[in-house]
């Protein structure tokens, strides 16, 4: 399967990398609009019972996922045929996703670049240390990395504090069109929730949002995770490495139930993303079913993911990731 894909992957993406207007905006429009009409919802609805709202801001952190593809799709270009769309678009799904589009976009690219690669890990990927690497490491070390991966964390605290907090600065990497970038979400964030301030009040704005932040932060957090954090990943040094194998063999076909497929964006179909960056979220479904290439590679069920918390380390000897029980194994 491996063989065929390196020589025919190019032929089979190439009829589904150009943007569609009109599914475009369709696609901004059944994802941002309904999105602002729930957090509207949500802000009445707490008049009357937190509890009440609290389903409608989870429908909304599920509308926020979609929202946040769509700024994904932009940084990649492949939203709109044209560029100035695509970063005008990506700013402005940015502002609602709390996260500063180009500075954003420089580290996205990065982890395209480097995804698979053990020699440059941590660029825009989950912090993942190898078996050797974690014997060899400091008690405190040891401890930060638990803490990092551990789901409550990662899931609880990590949305808010990623969103929020970590993003209304720039990264270590940060070049001068990432500075700028973080400054003017800044700024469009000051004036959009200054306003929410002055007119329903600062308890109001954080009981409305902080909610659908943390629900969609944690599912779109988890894509993230599972989409290179299972069993049998694609890991290689950089002299090894190997770009179609870190698509088809170290980024997942995440098989969700369709409903959540639609709230993902069908970034499910994470390995043929990595082969080609340039196919709109839209159209992967068709691709993926028309290209008999790409069903060849493991599905992986959402009952299946699950298993994936436990894995934590990675061992070069077996070429997988394993969890931390491994290491009374040895």
């Amino acid at each position: 399967m491996l063989e065929e894909a390196r020589t025919t992957w190019r032929q089979a993406v190439a009829a589904y990398q150009s943007p569609q207007l009109r599914r475009s905006l369709w696609q901004l429009a059944n994802s941002v609009v309904p999105f602002l009409a729930l957090w509207y919802l949500a802000y009445r609805l707490l008049e009357v019972s937190f509890w009440l709202a609290l389903p409608v801001q989870a429908l909304a952190g599920g509308f926020l996922i979609r929202v946040f593809i769509i700024f994904h799709d932009c940084g990649h270009g492949s939203f709109f045929a044209s560029p100035k769309a695509n970063d005008l678009v990506g700013f402005l799904t940015g502002v609602l996703t709390l996260t500063p589009y180009q500075d954003w976009r420089d580290e996205h690219a990065r982890h395209h670049a480097t995804a698979g690669d053990l020699d440059r890990r941590g660029l825009g990927d989950v912090w993942t240390m190898t078996v050797e690497e974690y014997r060899a490491a400091s008690f405190w070390q040891r401890l930060g990395y638990r803490l990092y991966r551990n789901p409550l964390v990662m899931l609880g605290l990590g949305p808010v504090y990623v969103f929020a907090i970590k993003q209304r600065f720039p990264r270590s990497r940060s070049g001068p069109r990432g500075r700028r970038s973080v400054l003017l979400t800044d700024l469009a964030l000051v004036a959009v929730v200054g306003t929410l301030f002055a007119t329903i009040g600062v308890g109001t704005t954080l009981l409305v949002h902080l909610p659908i932040l943390a629900i969609g932060g944690a599912a779109g957090i988890w894509l993230f995770y599972v989409q290179h954090q299972f069993e049998g990943v694609y890991w290689e040094h950089r002299d090894q490495r190997d770009y179609v194998a870190v698509a088809m063999q170290g980024s997942s076909f995440y098989a969700l139930p369709r409903i959540l497929q639609w709230f993902s964006g069908n970034i499910g179909f994470h390995h043929i993303h990595h082969l080609s960056p340039s196919i709109p979220n839209y159209r992967l479904p068709e691709c993926h079913r028309e290209q008999t290439l790409f069903q060849q590679v493991d599905r992986l069920t959402l009952r299946q993911s699950l298993r994936s918390l436990r894995l934590r380390l990675y061992d070069e000897a077996s070429h997988r990731l394993v969890g931390f029980q491994a290491l009374a194994a040895r």
